[in-house]
């Protein structure tokens, strides 16, 4: 770089000495520049930037000395005296400029780049030496490459400990895109590696992952999780990235990431889901691109190493694979055509402890219930080797928040979500169907289409449902006499064998009972007769409505007032036993969501509902859109939004809604 004057230009590595002007009737605001051949005075407009032009050409003039020292060492003690002062300048500089911390490291990167030959203790001294640059600034790719080597070689180093912790707490806690800065993530990965080779191994990684979360309830830090998550998916594909690139007759990762997968002339590649010799499966699906379609055949019992790319948000958006020398799409590089019946994949010790340890990090991950919702996205809907991710997906199956366990569920029709995966028969399902079992009771219980989940279990997990059943699995059992109840299943050969499943158990011909005895009250019920209007008094309970139904018949009502009563969710179970009913007053009730559901499902004939003042919210308020006979629907003071209420008037066939909207 130059420093211009005139048309002459003037380099900066021949300015001797750099003052400003400061005798009595000097010219104002002027930065004296002495050359060998003369002075140059520069005047600014005023004294601020008179004192930029000097501090900028002061340093500038150093960096030109130091990368000149620097380049040419010959004794280390000497030079490891210049870095420091390097250091210093850089950290009192009163400059404000990336570069003016980015130089100095970029100088050093250089130099040990070009040293290779130091010693163990001379690496050392130079990382304590840079330390302090590193407290407000990541480190350039080059110095990643060395602090990685570092953590390789020596894991057991105080410096990774005592350097290199802080150093990564502020890429995770920072960092927005580990896809333009590759090398940061790498140095992540290999500085959690070597805490494992310490001692406590994982105790230590567990500690540290904690450090990142914080001791409150809510991690303070958004960037935290994403970056975690991108690392273990990316260190976890390594494992396997030796052997996608020694295999024969298979195509390169840039032929992958490229889509040119088939070629007439190779042979077809060979599957990299097994982790032990099976049979091909029809494998799960992402949202990045299609794969190619592979033969069904007997779904067996196997792990999965399928994995995505770097995610780094916490919505579901899927990026386009990048262009140039980006790195290979990791879905595109093991999701490849499998045509050979077995292939087993046999993993060195040194990749089985990276699988172990990152695998064992998205355990820990998923305990923390604030970071759960978003890791259950991220991880949507990707396949993992290792059982460790099972306990993950546990988590998110026991997790009651909707937005937790419904990234359960495939994220559009036709792509296998966890639910189909670990399904009995699902390529990723290693038990007897209990992770499947628990993931349909926690789906029953919040998905507000109830008999639309009971279909789709009917058409395509119905035998897994009846053998669970049969061994006695209580949800499953339930899920059957629902199914019966909700007259989900038309074939009468294929309704007596859940019968005859039900009747196998003790729990199942005990629900089957109750179901029989339910069915016979409601015929009896219709049979009757009864009123057709009916008001509550106030302050009555679910208790006292359960009662009332339970001892007459009210097969004819057709209006129904619970208005300022003391009734929840829970009446809608009683509700839905009055099959003439066509209006019903809940005002001022705390009949909820979950009722409303119940309610769109089995009261076909209702036109007239009255949810004013009621907990309801849009989750629930939404379910009301399939009531093709509901004419008239009051919302007033409710937690109904704009958007609900808009999709509320197109697609339910509502003549009257009546609702204001609160300002806030």
């Amino acid at each position: 770089g130059q420093c211009r004057y005139m048309e002459a230009p003037l380099s900066y590595s021949t300015i001797e000495d750099l003052q400003l002007l400061s005798w009595d009737n000097a010219p104002k605001y002027c930065v004296q520049l002495s050359f060998p051949g003369g002075t140059v005075l520069l005047q600014a407009a005023n004294s601020y930037l008179r004192d930029q032009w000097f501090h900028s050409i002061q340093w500038k003039k150093k960096i030109y000395k130091y990368r000149k020292v620097l380049n040419n060492p010959s004794r280390w003690d000497v030079v490891l005296k210049e870095i420091r002062a390097l250091v210093d300048m850089a950290l009192t500089s009163p400059l404000q400029d990336d570069s003016i911390h980015q130089a100095p490291l970029h100088i050093i990167s250089t130099l040990l780049a070009e040293n290779t030959n130091l010693s163990a203790q001379d690496y050392e001294n130079i990382i304590v030496a840079i330390a302090p640059l590193l407290e407000n600034n990541h480190p350039p790719p080059d110095l990643c490459e060395f602090f990685c080597q570092h953590c390789r070689e020596r894991p057991r180093s105080m410096v990774v400990i005592e350097v290199f912790t802080p150093v990564v707490q502020r890429i995770l806690k920072h960092n927005m895109d580990f896809g333009k800065c590759p090398r940061l993530r790498l140095f992540t990965q290999e500085y959690i590696l070597a805490l494992n080779e310490l001692n406590a191994g994982m105790e230590v990684v567990k500690k540290f992952i904690h450090s990142m979360h914080g001791p409150t309830g809510q991690c303070p830090h958004p960037r935290v999780l994403p970056n975690l998550v991108a690392v273990c998916l990316a260190a976890i594909y390594s494992c396997y990235e030796e052997f996608i690139n020694s295999r024969d007759n298979s195509p390169s990762l840039k032929e992958i990431r490229n889509g040119c997968q088939q070629q007439s002339e190779r042979k077809p590649p060979m599957p990299l889901r097994l982790l032990r010799p099976e049979p091909p499966t029809p494998p799960p699906t992402t949202t990045l691109s299609p794969p190619p379609a592979l033969p069904l055949s007997p779904p067996p019992s196997i792990i999965l190493v399928e994995l995505e790319r770097n995610n780094n948000t916490t919505n579901t958006l899927r990026k386009a694979p990048a262009e140039g020398d980006s790195e290979p799409n990791l879905i595109d590089c093991l999701l490849v055509s499998p045509a050979l019946n077995a292939l087993s994949i046999q993993l060195p010790a040194h990749a089985n402890r990276v699988l172990g340890c990152f695998a064992l990090i998205l355990k820990m991950l998923s305990d923390y219930d604030d970071w759960r919702p978003a890791l259950a996205s991220l991880l949507q809907p990707i396949p993992f080797p290792k059982e460790e991710l099972k306990y993950v997906i546990q988590r998110f199956a026991e997790d009651p928040r909707q937005e937790v366990h419904s990234c359960l569920l495939s994220v559009r029709s036709g792509k296998d979500g966890w639910f189909q995966l670990y399904s009995p028969g699902g390529v990723a399902c290693d038990d007897d169907g209990e992770l499947f079992a628990s993931m349909v009771h926690i789906l029953m219980g919040s998905c507000y289409k109830t008999k639309k989940f009971l279909l789709s279990l009917a058409e395509n997990k119905l035998g897994p449902c009846m053998l669970l059943a049969l061994r006695g699995n209580q949800t499953m059992v339930e899920i059957l006499c629902l199914m019966l109840e909700y007259n989900i299943i038309e074939n009468k050969d294929t309704q007596l064998q859940i019968i005859s499943t039900l009747e196998s158990t003790q729990v199942g011909l005990r629900m089957y009972e109750q179901l029989c005895d339910r069915q016979r009250e409601l015929k009896e019920l219709q049979r009757k007769g009864g009123p057709t209007r009916l008001t509550l008094p106030s302050k009555s309970t679910d208790a006292d409505l359960a009662r009332l139904l339970s001892s007459g018949s009210f097969g004819n009502l057709e209006n129904l007032s619970l208005a300022f009563t003391n009734v929840t969710s829970a009446c809608a179970e009683q509700l839905i036993k009055l099959p003439s009913l066509k209006q019903l007053n809940l005002w001022s009730t705390q009949f909820g969501d979950a009722g409303l559901r119940l309610l769109s499902e089995h009261l076909a004939c209702l036109q007239v509902l009255n949810l004013c003042e009621t907990p309801v919210t849009d989750a629930g308020l939404l379910s009301l859109s399939s009531m093709k006979s509901l004419c008239s629907l009051n919302m007033n003071s409710t937690k109904l939004t704009a958007d609900t209420y808009e999709d509320l008037k197109i697609n339910a066939a509502l003549v009257s809604i009546r609702y204001y909207f609160k300002k806030h």
